[in-house]
Formats: C-alpha cells, structure tokens, sequence
C-alpha cells in the first residue's frame, strides 16, 4: 500500500482482489472486533489514522478517509471486511504481508469495516496482554517500576515497521535497525517527534517508555 495513498472504492478494490485471486483468503465470516481495536491500535495504526481508535499514522492511507463515502453509499460491512482482509493477505509495499493472521486478521477486517468513518463505533478494545515484566530501581528505596524497552518496543508495534533481530521483528516501513545502529539519543528524538513518515509517540508513550524503548533500541541493534 503506496504512503498517502487512500483505498481504491470498494468496489473496484474487490473486483481487483478476486481477479488476481486475492480472494483465496476467503470471505470473512465471523471476527471480534473488541479483539480486532487491541490488534490493531498494537500493529497498524502506526501506520494508519483510524479516529476511533485514536491513530494518527501517515505512512499508509488514511483508513476513515478511504471508507466514509463508501458507507455513504450503503456498501454492506460484509464488502468492506472482505476487502480488508484481502489487503492484509496481499498488500502493496511498503506494508508488509501478512501483519496478522488468521482469525487475528479477520477480527482486525471486521474492526475496520465497522468503525473507518466512525469516531463513535461504540467498540471497546480487549483487555491488552499482560502488564510487561518490569524492574525496580536499585538501592531497595521502593523505586517506581522501570519500564521495560522489549515490551514497549512490541505494544508500540515498533516490529511491523522495523527490522530488529533481538526483538525478532522484520518490518520494512522504516529503516532497518540493526544496520543504522542508532545511538539512544538519536532513537529517544526520532521515537518522541517522529519524522520521516513515522508518526510521533510523544503522548501515546510516557517519558520511561520512550527513555526505555531507546535504550533497548540502542543496545541491541546490530546485535
């Protein structure tokens, strides 16, 4: 999918998808989309805005523009899931293939059919994994918890756009990380403003996660 570039209508994009059979991935035939707002505010909307789910990305389209006239003319959710889930199966560079899969990607597709053009959807996200593992400071003073950079680097969906060994991510959105061998500095300024299509996190993260995401970044790239 092309940066700035809005979807096709949806119906040009569904005749394209069967002709080049994209269609193989099946309709969508159920999903949660409860579970599919915690996907993909935690994988896509990096990328994408989507007002419902509070995404500002810029890299791909702008998901509430490339459907709102859709819904205007009365395309069932169906058509529009459906469609969708075929670009998450076979997308245009530089998203990468496959982001989620299976049920996951049919909960996102039902998701973004429901909610694009509609800041009010009324969908509650699932709760969220786990709290990450964190570390307390030393010296035994009952320090507040640090954050730890692994799990912020996972739950900022850092891995759908880069590629980073230690994290086992392979994103191609945005450059690859173990070859800039970014210092902590420079990730905490590109992490905090953004730049260059990525979108800012300032606001979305807090101060110890940004501090904790860097370092991670920075001590493990080209590792």
């Amino acid at each position: 999918m092309s940066p700035r570039r809005a979807f096709a209508p949806v119906a040009v994009l569904l005749a394209a998808l069967l002709l080049t059979g994209c269609g193989a991935v099946g309709r969508v035939t159920s999903g949660d989309p409860s579970q599919g707002k915690q996907l993909f505010t935690d994988k896509c909307g990096s990328c994408h805005t989507l007002a419902d789910a509070k995404s500002t990305g810029t890299v791909g389209p702008n998901l509430d523009d490339a459907f709102s006239s859709d819904k205007q003319q009365g395309f069932s959710p169906q058509t529009m899931a459906d469609v969708v889930r075929g670009q998450i199966a076979y997308p245009e560079e530089p998203m990468p293939a496959n982001l989620v899969e299976g049920t996951d990607a049919d909960d996102v597709s039902v998701y973004v059919a429901k909610c694009a053009g509609n800041p009010s959807c009324g969908v509650t996200a699932a709760s969220s994994a786990p709290p990450p593992t964190t570390t307390t400071s030393g010296g035994g003073g009952g320090g507040a918890p640090a954050a730890d950079g692994k799990a912020v680097f996972a739950k900022a969906g850092c891995g759908s756009c880069h590629t980073l060994k230690a994290a086992g991510s392979t994103g191609n959105v945005g450059p690859n990380l173990d070859q800039l061998k970014p210092n902590q500095d420079a990730v905490d300024r590109q992490v905090t403003n953004g730049g260059g299509g990525m979108p800012p996190f300032k606001g979305q993260l807090t101060a110890a996660e940004i501090q904790a995401v860097s370092k991670y970044v920075a001590d493990n790239a080209g590792k």
